[in-house]
């Protein structure tokens, strides 16, 4: 899976989770100006799992998109 489909996929399921407009997603957009918490990101990654069909350890401090995405294309 390529960094820019992961992108999208997790775009796609926050734009579900907060009902904004997902062309308003962006790699910058920070977690917490998207009005995502640590228990929205807990939930966000096993949605994630599932969708991507992979396992994910979150063990380093995301705080945007982009730092989610990159971190999901290097595993």
């Amino acid at each position: 899976m390529t960094e820019n489909e992961i992108f999208d996929s997790v775009a796609e399921l926050i734009a579900d989770r907060t009902e904004c407009d997902k062309s308003t997603i962006t790699r910058d957009s920070s977690f917490k100006d998207l009005g995502i918490d640590s228990l929205d990101t807990v939930d966000l990654l096993m949605e994630l799992e599932d969708k991507l069909g992979i396992s994910i350890e979150l063990n380093q401090k995301v705080s945007t998109v982009g730092d989610l995405t990159a971190f999901i294309a290097a595993l």
